[in-house]
């Protein structure tokens, strides 16, 4: 049954048909229910209770996804100087710089991929004839399938800094360096502050670099093709035309660059072509092929083997062979990937199988917890999910590994899922965030040989793993340890490339358990409905779910101000501070900016001296890509700007701050994802209705512990959004080098 204000009648029945709603239509106003206590004031427009005059009872890709991901980016203009991501982000460097000494030792080419070798006419020929389907694709991609597991004793590694010992902060570039940059991008029209990040990233020589090659300027966050190609003519005059190798090749990496903050690990060469041809190259096919032989992407072929000889003679009245997909990514992913797959493969190939757990499932607390608690006893890799009341059942792992005298840790997505594992377990020190294992701020350490000191790790919120954490997470473990992925399908996935946890379920590498847990409650009803496509009515009788029609954007900010401010509070019993709103972007009348602004006008206003903020504000910290870390503004100085982030001091360096730090009492629904509050309101203005889809409603109306108001303005569109726009599909090869690692196994 699909969820509607009481009092007004259902419209034309959802279908494909995009144009049954009407995005800014004034939405009719439901009569007030018995249940809904009449407002304080002459009406809600004129102030009245938002709780009460609305109605109790039940009431997609997300729009934000890119913008999330683009302001995750921006945290990292500018290396952060906190201990924390300091140390996270030397251990990313390192782990690239161990995948890429491994993958060099090695005789052959890269097991694991199919990435081309050989000269750059072996490269134009392969792409031409493969996807021409002219000739196999194994008579150019000669690399062999994946091996599904390492040797049993790897060779040591060299002895890893402790991650926990704070990293170096990244130097700043030489004053001479940067006035040479400084000339070069003067001379093009460019604003000077990006002098500095562009030295940094191209090095000594980066004035040269650019005056040779204008379109490196693509590189640097925030620069776009139109502001390289006008940066192009400002130096090069006439010669900068739009078939400019140097152009093609740096349009090439920048899509891939794009397609990444999207979720994307590679891309169809089609795409890329067509994307190429958006932009003005002429000849999209061979600006691909010059960017192949100039190294700025790698080329891999996802399809069959070529069949043997006894096969080929069965075979001469079969159908010819589909072409076989040729994709095309960067470097970063593509060694990310190929290390996860080797490392899941080990993990799925350690362990001790014979381990007996079966005492410990006996006096687990829930049947489900039992299936896990054995399922982790005999396997090196295990997978779970459920909603969040099956996020009992991890804890119930963690305690009894601890109980049999492991090293078991959990280790979560957010600070809040750090704080409920550990009531779960009943043991703070079972509890930790993945960014702080990972960093080593958090957790038990590493032992002599860089590997955690761990025997059991499980990873709750496992949607929110991206494909280069999973590997510096994959290759951080030991062999003989145990790792399972516990998370909630239905969810966004996470803010960086790849999702790690949707290629292993869909690969099946592993052992999966499925929750019987059902998430308790008037949301919990409502949330797992949507999970299968339904937008249900439901009882509740203590307004734990309401819905706040409003006919406009501007309705919309109103009402969600009143809501936070004084109906929430005075009808529910949460304070504004344990209240947080969830809308669909950033943008726009009633986005996170315009909530924000209008929030803390009402509740801490102030003129904003310290960079646009005040002790007091509600921000977000962004100190690494795809993190978002709650905080209070306490003070600031010369140092820069201070924090309290859940009872942890923070220093944000003033040149820091406008990238790594915003308001936060509206957030969208990536940076909620991992994180609950006692109550949320989730803002649907009618601009938002084409930003909707199943997994943003699951995630946004799943934050809320105790209570959930919906200010309600796109009618019709969310259950549409609800029952037919599932998740944007993501462009991996995890996934497929996954399934191969397994067919040797199956042999």
């Amino acid at each position: 049954m699909t969820a509607l204000p009481r009092g007004e009648s259902p419209g034309t029945p959802a279908t494909g048909d995009d144009t049954a709603a009407t995005p800014d239509e004034p939405a009719t106003g439901p009569a007030p229910t018995a249940d809904a206590a009449p407002a304080d004031g002459p009406g809600a427009a004129a102030g009245g209770d938002a709780v009460d005059d609305a109605q109790a009872g039940g009431p997609g890709d997300d729009g934000a996804g890119d913008g999330d991901r683009g302001d995750a980016q921006g945290g990292t203009e500018g290396a952060p100087v906190l201990s924390e991501a300091e140390a996270e982000l030397a251990a990313q460097r390192e782990l690239r710089e161990r995948i890429e000494q491994r993958k060099a030792e090695k005789d052959g080419p890269i097991d694991a991929g199919a990435k081309l070798s050989g000269t750059a006419a072996d490269l134009l020929a392969a792409v031409r004839a493969v996807e021409s389907g002219q000739k196999p694709a194994t008579a150019f991609f000669d690399s062999p399938a994946p091996t599904p597991a390492r040797r049993a004793a790897p060779a040591p590694e060299p002895v890893r800094e402790r991650a926990s010992e704070p990293a170096p902060a990244p130097r700043a570039a030489p004053p001479e360096t940067v006035d040479a940059v400084a000339a070069v991008l003067s001379a093009g029209g460019a604003p000077a502050a990006l002098a500095q990040p562009a030295a940094r990233l191209l090095g000594d020589r980066a004035g040269e670099v650019l005056r040779e090659d204008p379109w490196q300027l693509l590189a640097l966050p925030g620069v776009g093709p139109d502001q390289a190609d006008g940066f192009a003519r400002a130096l090069l005059g006439a010669a900068a035309g739009p078939d400019d190798e140097r152009r093609t090749a740096a349009l090439t990496g920048w899509l891939l660059e794009q397609a990444a903050l999207r979720g994307h690990t590679a891309l169809d060469a089609g795409q890329v072509r067509t994307a190429l041809g958006g932009r003005g190259v002429t000849d999209p096919a061979a600006a691909v092929r010059h960017a192949i032989t100039e190294g700025v992407v790698l080329v891999f072929q996802d399809g069959p083997e070529e069949p043997g000889e006894d096969a080929e003679e069965s075979a001469e009245a079969a159908e010819p062979a589909a072409p076989v997909e040729v994709l095309l990514g960067l470097d970063r992913y593509a060694l990310a990937e190929e290390s996860l797959a080797d490392g899941l493969a080990r993990l799925v190939n350690g362990g001790d199988k014979d381990a007996d757990w079966s005492q410990a499932a006996s006096a687990a607390p829930s049947p489900s917890a039992a299936e896990l608690i054995r399922a982790a006893g005999a396997h090196g890799l295990v997978a779970h999910t459920g909603g969040e009341a099956a996020r009992a059942e991890p804890a119930a792992l963690i305690a009894a590994a601890r109980g049999l005298g492991l090293r078991a840790l959990g280790a979560a997505h957010s600070v809040d899922g750090r704080r409920r594992l550990a009531e779960d377990t009943g043991d703070p020190e079972s509890a930790v965030t993945l960014a702080g294992l990972l960093s080593g701020t958090e957790g038990p350490g590493r032992d002599e040989e860089g590997a955690l000191a761990l025997d059991l790790l499980v990873v709750l919120d496992a949607p929110q793993l991206d494909v280069e954490t999973g590997a510096m997470l994959v290759e951080s473990l030991a062999d003989g340890a145990r790792l399972v992925l516990s998370g909630d399908p239905g969810v966004l996935g996470s803010a960086g490339a790849g999702q790690v946890f949707a290629d292993v379920l869909a690969a099946r590498a592993c052992p999966r358990v499925v929750s019987r847990t059902p998430d308790a409650g008037p949301i919990g009803e409502l949330v797992s409905g949507i999970g299968i496509g339904e937008l249900n009515q439901v009882e509740a009788p203590g307004k734990e779910v309401v819905i706040v029609p409003v006919r406009d954007a501007g309705e919309a900010v109103h009402r969600t101000v009143q809501l936070v401010a004084d109906s929430v509070p005075r009808a529910i019993g949460v304070p504004s501070g344990d209240t947080q709103v969830i809308t669909v972007g950033h943008g726009g009348a009633a986005g996170t900016r315009a909530l924000n602004e209008a929030l803390k006008q009402r509740l801490n206003p102030g003129p904003g001296r310290f960079g646009g903020f005040d002790p007091g504000d509600r921000v977000a910290h962004v100190p690494a890509p795809g993190r978002t870390v709650p905080g209070v503004v306490v003070s600031a100085d010369a140092e820069g700007l201070h924090l309290d982030c859940a009872g942890t001091p923070v220093v944000v360096p003033q040149e820091l701050v406008a990238a790594s730090v915003r308001h936060a009492w509206a957030l969208s629904a990536h940076q909620a994802a991992g994180t609950r509050w006692p109550a949320a309101v989730v803002v649907l203005p009618g601009d938002a209705a084409r930003g909707l889809s199943r997994p943003w409603v699951y995630t946004a109306f799943g934050r809320g512990e105790r209570h959930l108001s919906v200010v309600h303005g796109v009618d019709q569109a969310l259950p549409r959004a609800v029952a037919e726009v599932p998740a944007q599909e993501r462009s991996t090869r995890l996934w497929a080098l996954l399934e191969a690692s397994q067919e040797p196994q199956e042999q």
